[in-house]
């Protein structure tokens, strides 16, 4: 990362002092401070130069003090003392060592570093530290442990047939333009079938959570059918009740990963660094000018470089071929359930007395009959404005619509009446005709007087 300029420094101290302003004038020792830090350190925050979105209550602590003692300069990050030396390796840097070292895993680190700096792959002057080397090839779990006789039974495995297996995984990508104004990272969210290395789906996304994961599994599902079993990481994401929901209604055995296991994602974690390496470090800035641009170059690269080049894993056939070969028996949605319906997100609500909910800040109308009830909304996260599904005890009711203010100015309000059997049922709302205008030339007092009576008369039905 570059050294932050004036303004990035500024927009951190801005940060920390957002954190501490409602606590700066507190006498030092103040009582319940400490809850006050802890309710500060639970929420998430948007940091500058960070992809951080926490931060530790005894941090806010130590800038409350920073503050105190120097002021708002005390709060901006303090300039680097290395500066103009490497603050972390390349990323493509990265990518060589960790195939390096997969390659030829007899290795040791202080070999692989002079390796690619032989093979001109280090550029001069750059200096490469050992143990970073050594944290970077850990963590992408290239560095076997010394085995204390207790060691893991791990086995190279691959599935027979197309679709036996799915396994997905999300990586940090590069930054993009949004809305023509700011840059935000991208996430690329990823499929890999095990047995064919084929790539159902992939696609960047702005975030990396269940909203953003779910539409990449259905275009997934649609393109090439239902997996038997899908492999997944420990992330939010991946535990959600919603996605446990949506593979047993399509009857897919979702499976989580050990957790400090990376090895069981091998095949994935591969694909990720040849994108990396083919793809990332060829982008030009005209990818990176919108989402869809960045979508449309990745697409471009799995469908015409990817999926038709020999892959080692498969003895040199492509993953297309293998696909041919292997996919007699794969299982497509159509034949199971409506795609659209299955992946409907559901929130729980109660109807409040002007018979509507609110979701993710928009009011909804919904039937009378359901004024003060539970009811179950279903609805899809990507059209914030379109009709809910409406459940109320297991049965569906009329589907709700955004409230139209202007609109209930002229419907008449539905009556509640008491049937035989003693239930209330309400009279559907009709829509009454707007009054007639009067010409402005020959409206006096008493006129509009009669008017607003007549209108009052007519909403209350009298």
């Amino acid at each position: 990362m570059s050294e932050p300029t004036t303004t990035r420094r500024d927009e951190v101290a801005l940060f920390r002092y957002g954190l501490i302003a409602d606590l700066k004038d507190l006498p030092p020792g103040t009582k319940g401070i400490g809850k006050l830090l802890a309710q500060k350190a639970s929420l998430h925050h948007y940091i500058p130069g960070s992809t951080r979105t926490r931060v530790q209550a005894e941090t806010i602590r130590h800038w409350l003090g920073y503050y105190r003692s120097g002021g708002f300069d005390a709060l901006k990050p303090k300039p680097r003392k290395d500066a103009g030396s490497s603050h972390a390796l390349p990323q493509e840097l990265i990518d060589r060592l960790c195939q390096l070292k997969e390659e030829k895993p007899e290795l040791s680190v202080q070999l692989l570093i002079r390796e690619l700096r032989e093979a001109g792959h280090i550029a001069e002057g750059l200096t490469v530290a050992p143990s970073t080397v050594h944290r970077f090839l850990a963590r992408a779990g290239l560095m076997r442990k010394k085995s204390d006789g207790e060691g893991k039974d791990r086995r190279r495995f691959t599935f027979e047939h197309a679709n036996d297996l799915w396994m997905s995984d999300v990586m940090h990508g590069p930054a993009v333009l949004v809305d023509g104004r700011t840059r935000r990272k991208a996430y690329l969210i990823a499929f890999i079938d095990d047995a064919t290395r084929v790539v159902p789906f992939a696609a960047f996304a702005l975030a990396e959570n269940t909203s953003a994961f779910l539409p990449v599994l259905k275009q997934a599902i649609i393109r090439r059918g239902l997996p038997k079993r899908l492999y997944v990481d420990n992330g939010s994401a991946f535990r959600s009740h919603h996605l446990a929901l949506i593979c047993a209604k399509l009857g897919i055995t979702l499976i989580h990963a050990r957790p400090y296991a990376p090895q069981g994602k091998g095949k994935q974690e591969r694909w990720f660094r040849t994108v990396r390496l083919q793809l990332l470090s060829r982008l030009v800035p005209s990818d990176t000018q919108s989402l869809e641009a960045l979508n449309r170059r990745l697409w471009a690269y799995v469908e015409g470089e990817y999926h038709r080049t020999p892959h080692r894993g498969l003895a040199g056939t492509t993953p297309l071929d293998a696909w041919a070969e292997r996919a007699a028996g794969v299982e497509y949605v159509g034949a199971r359930a409506d795609i659209e319906d299955v992946f409907l997100f559901e929130e729980r609500r109660c109807v409040a007395r002007d018979r509507t909910v609110a979701l993710h800040g928009i009011s909804f109308e919904v039937d009378a009959n359901l004024v003060g009830r539970a009811v179950i909304l279903r609805f899809d996260p990507t059209r914030p404005r379109a009709a809910l599904q409406v459940f109320a005890d297991g049965k569906r009711y009329l589907d709700a619509k955004p409230v139209d203010a202007h609109a209930n100015c002229f419907v008449r309000r539905a009556r509640a009446q008491v049937s035989l059997d003693g239930t209330k049922v309400c009279e559907p709302a009709t829509p009454q005709p707007e009054p007639a205008a009067v010409p402005a030339a020959q409206l006096r007092l008493a006129d509009l007087a009669a008017q607003n009576q007549s209108v009052a008369d007519e909403k209350e039905g009298r």
